[in-house]
């Protein structure tokens, strides 16, 4: 029997964080203590509003169909809320598309602006699905090397380089605060890159997920919750999450903002991927726009500041090289330097910090194939006490590896 095709596409990479994520669930079950500080899944799950909710369409068993492709109208019209709140922007309900997750929406909006063969920019160090994702449609991903001199993100000097080197662009990714850096672009340097691209003819797609989780040095200052691109460029696609300011990864909810020539295409598309987000889910959410909602999670998000603090004082025990500044988000990205010791790369690294000493980080490979071996990304969405005792597993397992 001739063997079957399997598409190109399927070889993309694993995303490091869900095989870590399974090994850590083996190694629990086998009954070792592992702290793991490698998914970007804030504790404390949703706001105590979503939960609300939820146990009142469970106990009233509503008949819980299928939504708008594009989500219900209630939920829709709540986010146009939220970005009337934070930002002072008139959005319409029609212009949001909720979908599930964000991951979601980088399908609809890169189905909907990328044709196959559309070159797409993107910063390294980035988050791997946007690579991926990029890829098995078909598009071709332009790397731009991004490190500490440009604080980890892409400039308009960077995209003129690639288009030297490549050519004509179709798209950029830009993420502010990033994965897994978490280092953000000021409101000028946001101007700087919608201006490019307008120049040039390039969608901006901007995700901006991890707003609201921000360390500023003036919490009052009017950006301090991250600048929506929508405020300088309503050409390009912004997509959020409910995964991280309000702590709802398992509801895989996210959404876009969507521009008024892709609009008809991200409806005819969600309906014809998904056809429509989960119902139960929209349902609870519209509960993280109350202002108790808001509330709790800036309470979590003060919880991440001190854990933050708690991670950056270690630095100089740990001996690490370079560290991103991580002014949002909650991850640190650092470079190893001398402590990688006798390991070949950071994966070897990470591999064997979690099987001796049960601390479960991310190796940076997974966010940059050429001088990602010898990085490694902690997430401190964990909380301080578990930082804290992972830190000393670390510094036990430096000193035995030295």
């Amino acid at each position: 029997m001739s063997p079957l095709k399997v598409a190109g596409r399927a070889s993309v990479p694993p995303f490091q964080v869900m095989t870590i994520l399974d090994r850590v669930a083996q190694l629990r079950g086998a009954g070792r203590d592992v702290i793991s500080l490698c998914a970007g899944e804030p504790s404390g799950g949703a706001p105590d509003d979503v939960h609300r909710l939820a146990a009142d369409a469970h106990g009233a068993r509503l008949d819980l169909g299928y939504t708008s492709a594009l989500g219900t109208r209630d939920l829709r019209e709540a986010v146009a809320g939220h970005y009337r709140r934070w930002y002072d922007l008139d959005v319409a309900a029609e212009q949001v598309a909720i979908t599930t997750g964000s991951s979601g929406a980088f399908v609809l909006a890169f189905l909907a602006a990328f044709d196959p063969g559309d070159r797409v920019a993107l910063a390294r160090p980035g988050y791997p699905a946007y690579r991926n994702i990029l890829a098995a449609l078909g598009c071709e991903v332009v790397e731009m090397a991004c490190g500490p001199d440009d604080r980890f993100q892409p400039t308009p000097d960077a995209l003129d380089a690639a288009v030297a080197a490549h050519g004509p662009l179709a798209g950029l990714i830009l993420a502010s605060p990033a994965n897994p850096t978490g280092t953000m672009v000021t409101r000028d340097e946001l101007a700087a890159l919608s201006d490019w691209c307008a120049d040039n003819g390039v969608r901006l797609v901007s995700d901006e997920i991890y707003h609201g989780i921000t360390y500023p040095a003036d919490p009052a200052a009017a950006d301090a919750r991250g600048v929506c691109a929508w405020e300088l460029d309503r050409g390009a696609v912004v997509i959020s999450s409910f995964s991280k300011y309000w702590g709802m990864t398992g509801w895989r909810l996210g959404w876009a903002l969507m521009p008024a020539d892709l609009a008809a295409a991200i409806d005819a598309l969600a309906g014809n991927v998904a056809l429509c987000p989960p119902a139960p889910a929209q349902l609870a959410a519209v509960g993280a726009f109350t202002p108790e909602s808001y509330a709790q999670a800036d309470d979590r998000v003060a919880g991440f500041a001190r854990t933050r603090s708690v991670l950056l004082g270690q630095l100089d025990r740990l001996g690490w090289g370079p560290v991103a500044p991580a002014d949002g988000a909650f991850y640190l990205y650092a470079d190893l330097g001398a402590r990688l010791g006798p390991f070949a790369d950071s994966a070897h690294w990470c591999r064997s910090l979690l099987e001796d000493a049960g601390v479960a980080v991310v190796p940076g490979g997974d966010f940059d194939a050429v001088n990602g071996g010898r990085f490694v990304r902690l997430s401190f969405a964990a909380g301080a006490d578990a930082v804290a005792e992972a830190v000393e597993r670390i510094l036990a397992f430096q000193s035995d590896h030295a």
